[in-house]
């Protein structure tokens, strides 16, 4: 397992949306050539939603470079996330089980929605090359698979990578830069805080 910070922000735009250019925005200098991932989620969860109700998503998203086992946790700025390699099945490690125990006792985590994403990333730099965020253009499908129903949307998603400024100041001040560029071009802020909370309608 391991871990890191994940902080973002949302967007939701129309099927017109064409994403800016963000060079100038902040230390961005360089943008990268977008890339084109499928990405799958199903994720889990108690029948009665206690993990969603602390805050709390558990998946198993299939590709992408970054696929297997995430459990997103409330954090002081942005979310924790705990990241395991998929095993066999759909079946959580018994290690991601024992960090929900306190959360959720004994109760068994059942697949409660699927989210299937065609996501177009593109990597922001700085002058030196290293990456400070990235911008995805994501294309969901969703299924509740509590109540069958099912939606569809576009949004995009800005999230700060490793090479992000180190104080914390410096980074709302980078995501703001970003955020009124994208803005500018008709994009507006989320109101949902996750695509998990969207496709359940909380």
């Amino acid at each position: 397992m391991h871990s890191q910070i994940e902080i973002e922000r949302k967007y939701d735009v129309d099927d017109t949306a064409v994403p800016p250019r963000l060079i100038g925005a902040g230390a961005v200098a360089l943008e990268s050539e977008p890339s084109t991932d499928e990405l799958v989620a199903l994720y889990v969860d108690t029948a009665d939603l206690a993990l969603a109700q602390q805050k709390v998503a558990v998946r198993i998203r299939r590709g992408g470079s970054d696929e297997g086992w995430h459990v997103k946790l409330p954090g002081d700025e942005g979310r924790i996330e705990l990241h395991w390699p998929l095993g066999e099945g759909d079946e959580p490690p018994a290690e991601l089980l024992e960090t929900l125990r306190e959360r959720v006792g004994d109760a068994h985590l059942q697949p409660i929605a699927r989210v299937t994403n065609r996501r177009i990333t593109t990597i922001l730099q700085d002058a030196a090359g290293f990456a400070v965020a990235e911008l995805c253009d994501d294309h969901v499908e969703a299924e509740n698979l509590r109540s069958g129903g099912t939606s569809s949307w576009r949004e995009w998603e800005v999230e700060l990578l490793g090479g992000a400024p180190d104080t914390r100041q410096a980074r709302t001040a980078l995501l703001d830069e970003i955020e009124r560029r994208l803005l500018d071009v008709g994009a507006e802020v989320s109101a949902s805080s996750s695509k998990l909370a969207r496709t359940l309608g909380l």
